[in-house]
């Protein structure tokens, strides 16, 4: 099918990827559209396509096939997989770009596209995405052009598998029951062949799985762990099932999300420290990347450990492109996206758990002790929302009332204004009338608490 031709207007480009309201601003031939101006901008003549277990990602990603092949582009076909599937397979099979369609934890109305380039490097509006918009809007393709085809590449699953169980020693596992919940997303059948290879090598772990079958009508929600409201199934699954840990993942699984035997919800910012200290463990003085949200408890676990801790800017775009100007071996976000310079520098959502168990492991502690200590040390807020008529004027009140008396005022991302003993960061949605508010504090949780009260009362009073 030809490529519909002539101008166009383009709604559904974001800063990093694509995202729409399915029959607003995204459907077949909007995606036909993107997917041919991908390979065209890229001059991509091989592209690996993956897709999530949404009911309109197979039209789609057939849309994005017609869209590939069009511009004589093969498609490494992977059916049904995760975004980090789609991210290693991009590598792995030397192809010139990537996409997953996929709307992770967006709701039942949306879908979108993942996309990166050659070595799975990022997309961004500086790097290509904005001008796959112009190309896509603009129409002006011409005539089909020979040579596309598509490829069945799921079997790459199977070297993904080994690259993913290369970050864990086998042998330093300890018995531990996992519970893990899928949310009805793509996660359940590459955890089942990971999970398979584990049990092959001789790995003590065992498995309770909930909502593990992918399912397009997402009967338990649309799965999103981040959100509080969603966190008491898993944590009371964990609890019921006597298992050491639980794990939760979003819809296409580039993010985990941890609870320990008590079902207490992990914040992320805790799993970035932990995960830094696992990677200085293994290689002494790297690089670690941290978002400039939740900082402090990072970066006394980072310099305690001897390692080098760089704060950049929230975002996988510019995670992952720090750590490949970098050579940092991984990179966290609070939000639960890990990235690992061995996995392209790419974020990956079964990567972190397998981790974590293995450090519990070694030290024979739970992960609740593993914890303890960091959480009493360093409390925060986590991420509040505020949805504000004039987010601008508001932060600029914020400021305006706390910047006299900062120790440090910081805007790598966002403002940040920091204290003898407490810290927050005000930061406003790139997408939405909302500012986001983190408050952290040393060894006190009222202080915490008090920090939150003091700074909403200013959101509060500028509306």
């Amino acid at each position: 099918m030809q490529t519909q031709h002539g101008p166009l207007s383009i709604d559904c480009f974001k800063a990093y990827d694509i995202r729409g309201r399915l029959g607003e601003t995204l459907d077949a031939p909007i995606a036909r559209r993107i997917a041919r101006a991908f390979a065209e901008v890229l001059n991509a003549r091989r592209v690996v396509l993956g897709r999530d277990c949404r009911a309109s990602s197979q039209e789609l990603a057939d849309a994005v096939t017609e869209g590939l092949t069009a511009a004589g582009a093969e498609v490494l076909d992977l059916g049904l997989s995760g975004t980090e599937e789609m991210y290693f397979a991009t590598t792995h099979l030397g192809a010139d770009g990537g996409i997953t369609v996929t709307a992770s934890h967006n709701p039942m109305d949306y879908n979108g596209m993942k996309m990166v380039k050659a070595g799975s490097a990022p997309l961004g509006s500086e790097s290509g995405l904005a001008e796959i918009r112009r190309v896509a809007e603009a129409g002006d393709f011409g005539p089909d052009r020979p040579g596309g085809c598509v490829t069945d590449a799921s079997g790459s699953r199977a070297a993904y598998v080994q690259q993913v169980l290369s970050f864990v020693d086998v042998d330093a596992l300890r018995p531990l029951k996992i519970l893990v919940n899928a949310g009805n997303g793509a996660a359940g059948p590459t955890f089942d062949t990971i999970a398979a290879e584990l049990a092959a090598r001789g790995a003590p772990l065992s498995f309770e799985r909930m909502h593990h079958t992918p399912d397009e009508r997402f009967p338990n929600g649309i799965p999103n762990p981040l959100l509080p409201e969603n966190q008491p199934v898993t944590a009371q699954a964990v609890v019921d099932s006597g298992a050491d840990m639980g794990v939760a993942w979003d819809g296409d699984f580039d993010r985990c999300f941890l609870f320990d035997h008590t079902g207490a919800f992990v914040p992320g910012e805790y799993v970035v420290s932990l995960l830094a200290d696992i990677f200085l463990t293994k290689e002494p003085g790297a690089t670690i990347i941290y978002d400039a949200r939740v900082i402090w408890n990072t970066q006394d676990v980072v310099a305690g450990a001897g390692g080098n801790a760089v704060a950049s800017r929230t975002g996988h775009a510019f995670l992952k492109q720090a750590l490949r100007d970098t050579g940092a071996v991984y990179g966290g976000e609070m939000s639960a996206h890990h990235y690992f310079r061995d996995f392209m520098c790419c974020d990956s959502g079964m990567i972190p758990w397998l981790l974590v168990a293995e450090l519990m492991g070694r030290r024979g502690a739970s992960l609740a002790d593993l914890l303890a200590e960091r959480r009493r040390a360093y409390p925060s807020s986590g991420e509040i929302n505020f949805r504000l008529r004039d987010p601008a004027a508001a932060i600029a009140a914020v400021e305006a009332r706390f910047a006299p008396q900062a120790r440090s005022i910081d805007r790598l991302d966002g403002l940040s204004l920091a204290f003898d003993d407490w810290r927050f960061n005000l930061r406003s949605s790139n997408t939405e009338p909302v500012v986001r508010l983190n408050v952290e504090a040393r060894g006190d949780a009222a202080l915490v608490e008090r920090g939150v009260a003091a700074v909403r009362d200013i959101l509060d009073a500028t509306g």
